[in-house]
This record gives structure tokens, sequence and C-alpha cells, in this order.
């Protein structure tokens, strides 16, 4: 690795942890402005002054955001999510295993949509112009202009309502075997796949015919070269940072954008866990929920970048 990469390499580390910090700062304080006092709704409404005041205090809630916004990011800093209002737990306690099971969801629709749609698109892109790279392309198109909560409901409707093959809710904790992961992941699976194999499909469709149409690729072309070798041997390596920013930029869909899917299927997720806090204006759990997918989000878009510096073979 070369001067010039790796200055680049901890430049975009740098970008991410200063913007993260910058999230953090951003979440807390867009937290604080819900409307509402956390400690009358923990309360009731009849609740007195007193035993308001005495909540307040006991949480904190009387001390400058300012300082509580510190308090709160060194906690994060150490590993210490808080506790959550509402249950009187610790956050981590409480996000454990909702957070395994949004993986497990994110990981077997990324297995199943990402395959495919590279598939797809790299194809799209080799056989461009042909009918097979028109149905795609209206395929695709088509997918992306239709909701997600359209997409689910759909799904639910038809595989549960009308034809009871699978069923309409989703229990992560009743996987045995691969039989029941197919039953309780289908759906979701389903819905989540079509979103974001359709980005994939078009981005990783474009980036390809960019490549192909360098003076480089033309010329192995001429030389010779099989359709086949000259996709894969030339135009695939150096497509590779936008197919990779493409995959990224879909798969944070997932950390975030699932909150239709869990809702609609009550999948017991960490983006459901969220919607329950907002309900309850949870602060803590909120907050941490929140900074869980903007780390993530982070997280891929810091390696696609990096990927896309070290295969560049101009800066190599």
């Amino acid at each position: 690795m070369n001067n010039r990469v790796l200055s680049l390499v901890i430049d975009r580390l740098f970008v991410a942890v200063i913007t993260l910090v910058i999230v953090s700062f951003t979440v807390f304080f867009a937290t604080e402005m819900l409307p509402g006092d956390v400690a009358e709704i923990l309360l009731g409404q009849a609740a007195t002054p007193e035993a308001v005041a005495g909540l307040r205090t006991a949480m904190h809630l009387d001390q400058p955001a300012i300082l509580r916004f510190i308090w709160w990011l060194g906690g994060l800093a150490t590993g210490d999510l808080g506790t959550s209002y509402a249950n009187n737990m610790p956050v981590a306690d409480l996000i454990g295993g909702r957070f395994l099971n949004s993986l497990k969801l994110a990981g077997v629709t990324t297995l199943f949509s990402v395959p495919i749609a590279l598939a797809l698109g790299i194809t799209a892109a080799t056989l461009r112009g042909s009918l097979y790279d028109r149905i795609v392309t209206m395929a695709t198109v088509a997918v992306i202009s239709v909701p997600e909560f359209m997409v689910a409901t759909s799904a639910v409707l038809i595989f549960a309502v009308y034809l009871k093959w699978l069923p309409a809710l989703s229990f992560a904790n009743e996987v045995h075997s691969i039989g029941e992961l197919l039953r309780v992941f289908a759906m979701p699976v389903i819905t989540l796949a079509f979103v974001i194999s359709a980005q994939i499909i078009r981005m990783t469709r474009a980036a390809v015919i960019e490549t192909l149409n360098t003076p480089y690729v033309e010329m192995a072309l001429l030389k010779g070269a099989s359709r086949s070798r000259m996709v894969l041997k030339h135009a695939l390596p150096n497509a590779l940072g936008p197919i990779v920013n493409a995959v990224a930029l879909s798969l944070s869909y997932l950390l975030g954008g699932v909150i239709i899917v869990e809702i609609i299927f009550n999948y017991p997720g960490i983006s459901k866990l969220m919607v329950d806090a907002v309900a309850t204006r949870d602060l803590p759990l909120i907050q941490t929920c929140t900074m869980i997918f903007c780390l993530g989000y982070l997280l891929l878009i810091t390696i696609a970048d990096i990927i896309a510096i070290l295969s560049n073979p101009r800066l190599r």
C-alpha cells in the first residue's frame, strides 16, 4: 500500500469518526425535542407536581442538556447504554436479542438477494440492448416504483390469507430447522429483497456498462478476447468500486429501513423496538437504536469507500 492510498484510507476513517460525533449530537438533541415530559408520561396524569419533580431529579432530567449529552456520549464510548425509562432495565439487555433478530433477517436477505442482483445486473450489462436487458430493466423500474409496505401487504394477502402457504407473522425464536427458517423469513425476506435487489441491479448494470465503454476494454475486444473474458477479466475488476458502493448503500437500508416490514409481520427486531420506545418516549432506548442504525450505515459506507480506494488501479 503506497503513501497516497494509506493517506486516503486514514482520511476516510477520520471523516467517519467526525461524522459519527456530529450524528450523535443531532440524535441526542432531536430526541430531546420530542413533545411531552418523560416524568409525566411515566407517572401518569394523576401524578402530583412534587412526584414529577422528584422523578425528573432522579433521572437527571433537571440537568442542562449539554451535560447530559456529554454523560451519554461517554457512556456510549465505554459501552454503558443507560437504563430504559419505561422498563427500568439496562438498554443493552433490551436490545441484545432484538439486534440479533435484525441481523438474522439482514443476513438471510443479503445471502438471498445480493448474488441474484449482481448476476442480473452483470448479465444485463453484458447483453445490453437485448430483449433480456429490456425485461430486466423494466422489471427493476417496476419494483422500485412499488413501496415496500405494498409489497409486504400483498405478500400477506397472497401467501398467508388466500394460499395459506406461509404464516402472516414472523417469530424469529421459532427457528429449529431449515423448513422453519424458510417459513419464518420467507415473506420479510421477499419484501426486503424486492427493494434492495432493484437498486443493486440498476447500479451494477450502469457501472459495468460504463466500464465496458472504456478504450482498454474495447482494445481487449479487438484483440480477440471473448465476451465473458472481457467482462470478468477487464470490466468487473475496474467496476468493483461502484458495485461495492451500490451493495453497501442497498444493505444500509436493511439496518434502518425495515421498520415497516417488522411492523407488518410483527417481527421482533430492533426497528420494532424503537417504534415501541417512541410511543413511550423512552429516550435512552430511542437514542441507542438510532445510533446503531447510524453506526451500521457509516460502517458499510466507510468499508465500501476503502474497498473502492484499494481497488482503484490508478491509485495503486
